[in-house]
């Protein structure tokens, strides 16, 4: 690809770009965009373009889109020819299963949200029979302990039981109190032999008395079943439908309403537990279980539940049936659980599959973060022979932490814990390593999208990210297409020469769109640019009144003529109004020597200042530094202004030596404390104008990432409270 041909309309920010970059003698190209102009909505755009979605604008979605995005020949740039890599943003939500994973990015996503997913059932699943059961402990480890012989494989004994549960037709223990039946005490009492014997009797009794009965059959038409069938006709309105139900005993009876089916059971579940024998059966169960006292919770709940005497005869079989009960009583949210793991589990394995085939290429990426990146920690494939002998198949992350001679292995949780915040942006650029080699182990073209990934950076591993940009930009698989808006880096990457002047834009922004324009004011802009413009452009002049009032700072001090009188043309001072041009160019004389004059020498600075700031208001946004510098000066000097003629005592104003704007204020506000709309305003006054505008090839203040918008917005809310 020699040239990338862009046309673009309502893509999130951006209203209108048409643009051709040229990377035929050069594969880089910069672009420089002021917050807010369209630096995030050009990468989004290049973003969709990689997931297969259509762009938008991100507010009013019902504009038109348009997207062409191609190379010299007229063809579409595809999908997997582009790379986006964007800012540093702090991952949440993982945890050291998913962060350690050495898996590409995208099927790290891909994985954790597979597992968000499926935790999110089991936890709408625990919850539910919790709230029915009222169990207080793991219900995990207890359905896992319940159906396997370990308590850490729920999933296990979920499937185990799947079958049973399709063909168990209700829930017939679904309320009975687990903590009380199931307590660890009455589980050791059970167990006892005295017990044992007493349960046996009273089992036996049961059955021969159940084998009699003209209704109720053992394992087939208990009274458990009974009360089922008879509950279940009436929700579903049976004997209102006029149907009957015909049981066979000695002889047959026909049923015709759920009253008298519910009386006939009741007579003979009482047939069955007023027998004499069984009476006395049950009276020696209960002098075992009175002998001991931690058990009447237990005893009491029995002489409701009479009928669960015969289920305790087998304690694990009956744990069994309270849970099967337990989980049919929400089976479908079991079997939306169980279909989720299934498939999760399957798609994780196809993941940790690739895992174990990208293993060769994390390692090479491993090597470039450890030779390249100043971190106190170095990375580590920590099962690497569990993977080569296949003992494990994904290939995991471990972090040895270095302090002096002294190492050790440590989790990713406690490692960022000890990281600054520059070292653990440094940790972050471990996944856009690994995006940039798979690219470029496979040998195809792949324009990569930069976007502010070294931003706020610590500068030893900025630079370090900017030279491995360098490194990719001579290879000739890649192009780089670098976004910012932090213009101290611009400099830099143009500087280090990894991106020739020629290639290098600005954004303008105006009604219609943005513009891409030649990049200005990169190598000191005012030895460059606005010193030979001083005596013939206004808003240049105004530009080196920082720089001039700077260096006489430096080189004669702050007692000197020139420097107070500059700095009254920075701030309110008395005498600021009748400052001229000619007084300036004088200034400027005696510090470079004098090589012209301005034809407005008598006219009045704070009057050109002010003038030339209304023009400002109506600019092209982007790439006039000076326009933001008149706007600051002009807008510092309205707010203080307006509080010297307020506040009106000049003596007190003649003692302020520094920070003239912020001491201002504090005078107003003890003055004037209910004008809280004023003093909103000048608050942000003294935020968004530095009291020392530095603008040397040294330093660049913030001010020059700031939005044009946001200081004509300050400079007109001043302009009205004036």
């Amino acid at each position: 690809m020699n040239k990338l041909h862009l046309s673009l309309e309502h893509c999130y920010g951006i209203r209108k770009l048409d643009a051709v970059l040229d990377y035929s003698n050069s594969s880089t190209v910069a672009i420089y965009a002021a917050n807010g102009a369209m630096k995030s909505s050009l990468a989004n755009t290049f973003q969709d373009i990689v997931d297969g979605k259509p762009s938008r604008d991100r507010l009013f979605q019902d504009r038109i889109n348009k997207r062409v995005v191609r190379n010299e020949a007229g063809a579409d740039l595809p999908a997997s020819n582009i790379l986006v890599l964007r800012p540093y943003e702090e991952i949440s939500g993982q945890n050291e299963e998913t962060a350690t994973l050495l898996v590409n990015q995208h099927l790290r996503q891909e994985y954790e949200a597979l597992h968000a997913e499926m935790n999110a059932l089991k936890s709408d699943f625990i919850k539910a029979i919790k709230t029915q059961t009222k169990i207080k402990r793991d219900i995990e480890r207890e359905i896992s302990a319940t159906f396997t012989t370990s308590d850490d494989q729920f999933f296990v004994a979920l499937g185990r039981v799947k079958e049973e549960l399709a063909e168990q037709a209700d829930a017939p223990f679904a309320d009975i109190q687990y903590e009380i039946v199931m307590d660890e005490k009455v589980q050791a009492f059970l167990e006892t032999g005295d017990f044992k014997i007493a349960i046996n009797d009273y089992v036996k009794k049961y059955n021969e008395l159940l084998a009699a009965s003209k209704y109720f059959k053992k394992e087939a038409f208990n009274y458990y079943n009974a009360t089922t069938v008879a509950r279940q006709l009436k929700e579903n309105g049976f004997f209102q439908a006029k149907h009957s139900v015909s049981l066979n005993g000695e002889s047959r009876v026909e049923i015709t309403s759920e009253d008298q089916l519910e009386e006939l059971i009741k007579q003979e579940k009482e047939t069955i537990s007023k027998d004499e024998g069984l009476r006395k059966k049950f009276e020696a169960l209960e002098k075992q279980i009175q002998k001991n006292a931690t058990l009447r919770d237990f005893e009491a709940y029995l002489q409701d539940h009479e009928e669960l005497l015969p289920e305790l005869a087998n304690l694990p079989a009956f744990k069994e049936k309270l849970w099967k009960s337990y989980i049919k009583a929400h089976y479908e949210l079991y079997l939306t659980l169980l279909d989720k793991h299934q498939s999760v589990s399957n798609r994780s394995k196809e993941i940790r599959e690739q895992a174990a085939n990208e293993e060769t290429q994390w390692s090479e990426v491993i090597k470039i973060f450890n030779d390249r990146f100043v971190v106190p920690f170095r990375l580590e494939v920590i099962n690497k022979i569990e993977v080569m002998l296949g003992q494990d198949n994904v290939p995991r992350l471990g972090f040895i932490f270095k302090d002096g001679d002294q190492e050790i292995t440590v989790g990713r949780d406690a490692l960022l814990q000890t990281l600054s915040t520059g070292e653990k942006k440094a940790f972050y650029v471990l996944n856009i390593l690994f995006d940039i080699e798979v690219k470029r182990s496979r040998g195809n073209e792949t324009l990569v999208v930069v976007d502010d990934i070294a931003d706020s950076f610590d500068y030893k591993n900025k630079y370090a990210i900017i030279q491995y940009l360098a490194d990719l930009a001579e290879d000739p698989c890649f192009k780089l297409l670098i976004l910012t808006h932090n213009f101290d880096f611009y400099r830099t990457i143009e500087s280090r020469r990894l991106v020739q002047r020629s290639n290098c834009f600005m954004v303008s922004k105006t009604r219609e769109g943005v513009t891409l324009e030649d990049a200005v004011g990169i190598k000191n802009v005012f030895v460059n640019l606005w010193k030979p413009n001083f005596y013939n452009d206004r808003r240049k002049k105004i530009g080196c009144i920082p720089f001039m009032r700077n260096l006489i700072e430096y080189t004669k001090g702050d007692v000197d003529e020139d420097y107070g009188l500059l700095t009254s043309l920075m701030h309110w001072k008395s005498g600021s109004d009748q400052i001229t041009v000619a007084q300036v160019d004088e200034v400027y004389g005696r510090l470079f020597g004098p090589t012209g004059q301005s034809q407005n020498g008598d006219e009045k600075m704070l009057d050109v200042i002010d003038g030339e700031a209304r023009d400002c208001l109506i600019a092209p946004d982007g790439i006039n530094f000076e326009n933001k510098v008149i706007l600051a000066i002009a807008t510092r000097l309205q707010a203080e202004r307006f509080m010297v003629a307020k506040i009106n005592d000049q003596n007190w104003l003649d003692t302020i030596g520094h920070n003239q704007t912020p001491v201002l204020l504090k005078r107003y506000r003890e003055m004037f404390p209910r004008d809280t709309s004023s003093i909103q305003t000048l608050q942000r006054v003294t935020l968004m104008t530095p009291e020392n505008i530095h603008l040397n090839s040294f330093m660049y203040e913030p001010i020059l990432d700031m939005s044009d918008q946001h200081l004509r917005r300050l400079y007109e809310d001043v302009l009205i409270m004036t």
